[in-house]
């Protein structure tokens, strides 16, 4: 949230008034979709496959040599000779067998001899002599022949019916669509489930009255919403949110991803999207949820190239979404952190006519989040959820989901089941700066820098009324970190007032101060704090209209965000006065922190040695050492997510991840 709420620009407001004046049941402007004829190559079909199945089937047969026919004189004459090794007779005197050599033959016993004086020729020149059964073997071998013909035959209707419906849905299927849809098993996921967010759910629970009840509106001669739009960060819940509606309402829920409607076929998309909106129509009541909707919902026609296919998809749906019948019962929920790059068509009255905020969870709901996540984990009786949640300003849902996995980690390395504080102190030490290495050992010099660079924080942190009080500082390795000041909220704040802004630079500066004041020269590990306190300068001049200078002027940087190559709303002259006040507001911050530094510089030596000893120390130890008898609050005011940073000390200067009150 920044420091002036913005307002948005509802550039359809004459279109949107012109056409809620319309009466009477909306018509579908779409005429009814007729099949095209088949294609002329699905005549040849059959014909090919009949010819390739009787090549297949006779092949074995022509390219086998034929059995040599032998008359019953000359069969009699190779028995005395000793030419024949294997003799079959059958019932009705056929004989075939084996010449010496492997040659296959085939002869007859006349019907006015007995086949039994053959027999003792045979067995008296050691003939090997079978019998077949009457009809057996001539049976199997005929069923067997006809297999490939009968499995040509059915490859080439499945392959005639996924033509059929290829004409109507893309070639060879792949228009269906790929919603997956809950219905036999119906979410079961409800609003209770669903830690905080209780003006959010607000918001949505009218879509599960108006599903559950819609003879209510009619009456009343109100209509449902048609789309819900919801927009937040990553990891709020925006899906989860999504799913407990429908487990409330009770309904089928096609869920699917906008990534999903675009792939290699040129009108992919277009054909998942009909196909999507006719299941639903078919299991109405029901919902559709369409999560990163940014994907194929975002402005036409921005950029150097555009994307037909996903504009054609685009097209599409909001055809559909103002097309269906409001009385169905079918609501459209979609989810987007993006929200900005959605094109303006999608969030006009009628498509998605409800926009639903899921930010960032306050402290109470971080509170009441790691309580779900906890349900089935062991936690020791030093776990306190309330100081958890302050020391994890700007976590997600999905950060402090992964934050207790973390913590419950830690305990199994340890040979533990039980998750302690110590576990979740150090799973959140983990994600934000990084692993502890103890290869990486710092020289002694470097450690002695790296101590003054973090006392120095903490006593700037610790000296200005309008700062956020110290709850750590260590100059133990890790990650990228070389050391670290944090800095907790005792409450969130939403509103930054300029004595704020103002206490945050000089702390950000503080490291470097000291490090000019103790030893005499600047390093390199003050990089990242330059570079944060240049963004909020930044911010401070551009965007707030807190710069005398410039005057109350604010250029958003979201405009940019969505067009990379639009020009600058503002002249050279005012870029040029912009970057002298930022210099401006950074040298005074240096000169906060450097004056109080000098002013207290025996405490300032007394906490870089505390440091040196214990590597670690926390807040009431730093209050202790510059002789201040209580913890300061900044009047209840503490950083609110998106001011909250994470800074640490590197040789090069490597930024850190971001989510904290902390300084390096």
């Amino acid at each position: 949230m920044s420091l002036i709420a913005r307002s948005r620009l509802h550039t359809e407001t004459t279109r949107h008034l012109s056409g809620s004046a319309r009466s009477g049941p909306p018509s579908d402007p779409r005429p009814p979709s007729v099949l095209p004829p088949p294609p002329k190559w699905r005549a040849w079909l059959l014909p090919i496959g009949i010819l390739v199945t009787l090549v297949l089937l006779f092949h074995p047969v022509t390219s086998k040599k034929a059995p040599t026919v032998l008359t019953y004189s000359q069969l009699v004459t190779d028995v005395n000779a000793g030419k024949i090794t294997t003799a079959t007779i059958g019932t009705t005197g056929q004989v075939s067998g084996t010449l010496k050599g492997g040659a296959a033959y085939t002869s007859q016993i006349p019907t006015a001899l007995s086949d039994s004086q053959l027999s003792s020729e045979l067995l008296s020149h050691h003939v090997s002599v079978t019998g077949s059964p009457a009809g057996g073997e001539s049976l199997a071998t005929v069923l067997l022949s006809f297999l490939p013909f009968l499995f040509f035959i059915g490859l080439f209707i499945w392959i005639g019916r996924r033509s059929q419906k290829a004409l109507a849905g893309g070639i060879m299927g792949f228009g269906g669509s790929k919603a997956k849809l809950y219905d036999e098993e119906r979410p079961t996921t409800r609003f209770s489930d669903i830690a905080g967010y209780e003006g959010s759910k607000q918001e949505v629970a009218e879509v599960v009255d108006f599903l559950k009840h819609p003879d209510r509106y009619r009456r009343a001669g109100a209509v449902g919403p048609k789309g819900v739009l919801m927009m937040g960060p990553p990891g709020t819940g925006k899906t989860q949110m999504a799913r407990a509606v429908a487990g409330e309402a009770e309904v089928p829920f096609f869920a699917l991803s906008g990534a999903s409607f675009v792939e290699m076929f040129v009108g992919v998309g277009a054909s998942r999207v009909r196909d999507l909106f006719a299941n639903a129509r078919k299991a109405a009541p029901s919902i559709i949820f369409i999560d990163e909707i940014d994907a194929i919902g975002g402005r036409r026609g921005s950029g150097f190239a555009t994307n037909d296919e996903r504009e054609q998809t685009l097209n599409l749906m909001l055809a559909e979404m103002d097309g269906f019948d409001p009385t169905t019962g079918i609501v459209v929920m979609a989810a987007t952190n993006r929200a900005e790059t959605l094109d303006p068509a999608l969030l006009r009255p009628g498509r998605f006519d409800r926009t639903v905020e899921i930010p960032l969870p306050n402290q109470r709901e971080r509170a009441a989040i790691l309580l779900v996540h906890s349900h089935d984990k062991h936690l020791a009786s030093d776990v306190d959820f309330d100081a958890v949640s302050r020391a994890t300003p700007g976590f997600s849902g999905a950060d402090l989901a992964n934050l207790l996995n973390e913590a419950a980690i830690n305990a199994v390395r340890d040979n533990r089941d039980v998750i302690t504080a110590e576990d979740l102190s150090n799973a959140r030490d983990r994600l934000l700066i990084g692993r502890r290495d103890a290869s990486n050992a710092l020289l002694p010099e470097e450690k002695r820098a790296v101590a003054v660079h973090e006392a120095g924080h903490a006593v700037v942190a610790a000296l200005s009324e309008h700062a956020d009080p110290v709850a750590k500082v260590t100059i133990l390795p890790a990650g990228a970190a070389l050391g670290v000041t944090e800095q907790l909220p005792e409450s969130e704040r939403h509103l930054y007032p300029l004595s704020y802004l103002y206490d945050s630079l000089a702390v950000r500066l503080g490291g470097r101060a000291a490090e000019v004041l103790v030893l005499g020269e600047a390093s390199t590990g003050a990089s990242n704090d330059l570079a944060g306190a240049t963004d909020l300068a930044l911010r401070m001049v551009r965007e707030w209209g807190l710069s005398n200078a410039l005057g109350p002027i604010g250029y958003s940087a979201e405009r940019h965000a969505t067009d990379p190559f639009s020009a600058r709303p503002y002249a050279e002259q005012t870029q040029r006065l912009i970057d002298e006040e930022i210099a401006r507001l950074l040298r005074q911050a240096e000169q906060q922190a450097t004056d109080l530094l000098e002013t207290h510089r025996a405490g300032l030596d007394q906490v870089v040695a505390l440091l040196l000893e214990e590597e670690t120390i926390d807040g009431d130890q730093l209050l202790a050492v510059l002789g201040l008898a209580t913890r300061k609050t900044n009047q209840g005011l503490v950083v609110a997510p998106e001011l909250a940073h994470a800074q640490t000390d590197t040789g090069a200067g490597t930024a850190a991840a971001s989510g904290t009150a902390a300084s390096g």
